[in-house]
C-alpha cells in the first residue's frame, strides 16, 4: 500500500556497528560500544543498528547471561538512544516467565520501547534447545518509514518475511551470521529486497566467537531494485548512511509486482 503522504517523508540516516564482540561479557561489551560510539558517529543519525546478542555474543548460556526487562542493557540502550537523540536497535537474551529468548529491543530516546522475539531459532547451534521462539511478527514506525524487523536465521525464510500488502518498507536484519556462510548471507539480502521491493538492511558482527567460530561482517543495506548503497566486509565499521523514501515508491509505481503476489496465512 503505497503511503498517502510519502512526498512528507524524509530520507532516513541510519548507523550500522558491524562490531567486534567480547565472549559472554555485557560489561566489557557495553563499555566497548559505548566507547566506539563516541568516537566514531560524527553527525546526526535516525538509528543505531547493533548485531544480534551484542552484550554477549551468541551464546547459548541463557540461564547465566539472561537479563530481565529492566536490566543493565536496557537501561544501557535508554542511555545511548537519549544521548544520541536517535532510535537504538540489538537483541539481547531475556528471561521473561521462565521461558529465554533472543529479543530485538527497538528503544526510542525518551524510554519507551518495541520489542520482537527471533522466530527461527537455529536449530544447528541448538538455539532451539535453549530459548522460545517468538510468534508475532512485528513493525516499527520510524519517521513515517515502517520496517519489519527480523533476526538473523529469519533471512533464510521467506514466507515469514514476505511483504504482504507493501506493508512494510524496510526489513531490518541483525544477525551473528558466520564466514562459512557468507555467500547465503549475501545471496539472501538482496533476493529478500528484490521479492519485496523493500530496502533490506543486515548488520553483522565480526571477529571469533567463544566457540572459535569467525565472523566476517558483510553488512549492508540494499535497495528495492537490488543495488547496493552500503556494504563493508571483515573489518570492524561503524558507517552512516542516507535512504530515500521516494526510491520505494518509484519501484513499486515503475515495477507493480507486489500486486501479483500470492494471499496466505501463516499458520
Amino acid at each position: 500500500m503505497e503511503h498517502p503522504n510519502y512526498l512528507n517523508i524524509n530520507n532516513l540516516k541510519i548507523t550500522i556497528f558491524q562490531a567486534y564482540l567480547f565472549w559472554e561479557n555485557t560489561d566489557k561489551n557495553l563499555q566497548n560500544l559505548a566507547l566506539r560510539l563516541s568516537m566514531g558517529i560524527k553527525e546526526k543519525t535516525d538509528l543505531i543498528i547493533l548485531p544480534e546478542m551484542f552484550n554477549t555474543g551468541f551464546s547459548m548460556n541463557a540461564e547465566a547471561l539472561a537479563e530481565e526487562m529492566n536490566g543493565k542493557t536496557m537501561q544501557w540502550m535508554q542511555q545511548i538512544a537519549q544521548k544520541y537523540e536517535c532510535v537504538v536497535c540489538g537483541s539481547l537474551i531475556i528471561k521473561e516467565n521462565n521461558h529465554y529468548y533472543n529479543r530485538l529491543i527497538w528503544m526510542l530516546p525518551d524510554g519507551s520501547f518495541s520489542y520482537y522475539d527471533k522466530r527461527h531459532l537455529f536449530g544447528l547451534g541448538n538455539e532451539d534447545k535453549n530459548y522460545t521462539p517468538g510468534e508475532q511478527q512485528v513493525i516499527v514506525d520510524l519517521k513515517g518509514w515502517k520496517i519489519r524487523l527480523a533476526i538473523c536465521y529469519d533471512l533464510r525464510f521467506p514466507v515469514w518475511l514476505r511483504n504482504k500488502n507493501q506493508e512494510y518498507d524496510i526489513l531490518l536484519i541483525i544477525a551473528s551470521w558466520p564466514d562459512k556462510r557468507s555467500a547465503h548471507w549475501n545471496a539472501l539480502i538482496p533476493a529478500r529486497a528484490i521479492e519485496n521491493q523493500s530496502y533490506v538492511i543486515g548488520a553483522n558482527r565480526v571477529g571469533h566467537d567463544g566457540n572459535e567460530i569467525y565472523h566476517s561482517g558483510h553488512s549492508q543495506c540494499i535497495d528495492p531494485q537490488g543495488k547496493t548503497v552500503y556494504y563493508k566486509p571483515e573489518d570492524e565499521d561503524l558507517y552512516t548512511f542516507s535512504i530515500n523514501y521516494e526510491e520505494v515508491v518509484k519501484t513499486r509505481r515503475i515495477f507493480p509486482f507486489l500486486r501479483d503476489a500470492d494471499q496466505f496465512k501463516i499458520i
